[in-house]
């Protein structure tokens, strides 16, 4: 139960705080944030990225477990682009996002 507790605050930590205005807006393919800062601003799958990589690190941190670290990279990415896609809501985002935290519990 600790653990799960560990792992849905580094969540927050990460979906909340440690994302900025920009990361949460230019994650999307459909961003128009590269058109309106010009050239040299970083593509929609930098942030994405980023982001990602970020969670995967917290997951690590809490775990000790690499593994788990990028696994967390690569779900946290494959949700998010769905999100960017409109193929889930915000709700749907965060309860896939909970639901992978419940499963590596059971790692």
């Amino acid at each position: 139960m600790v653990l799960l507790f560990e792992l849905l605050i580094g969540h927050a930590l990460a979906d909340f705080v440690l994302q900025t205005d920009t990361m949460a807006v230019s994650k999307s393919r459909h961003a128009r944030a590269a058109e309106t800062r010009g050239d040299g601003f970083p593509p929609w799958y930098y942030w994405l990225g980023a982001h990602a990589l970020v969670h995967g690190g917290v997951v690590y941190l809490i775990t000790g477990n690499w593994l788990l670290g990028v696994v967390e990279v690569v779900l946290h990415t494959a949700i998010d682009f769905a999100k960017g896609e409109h193929k889930i809501n915000f709700h749907h985002d965060q309860a896939l996002h909970v639901l992978c935290k419940v499963a590596y519990c059971f790692v």
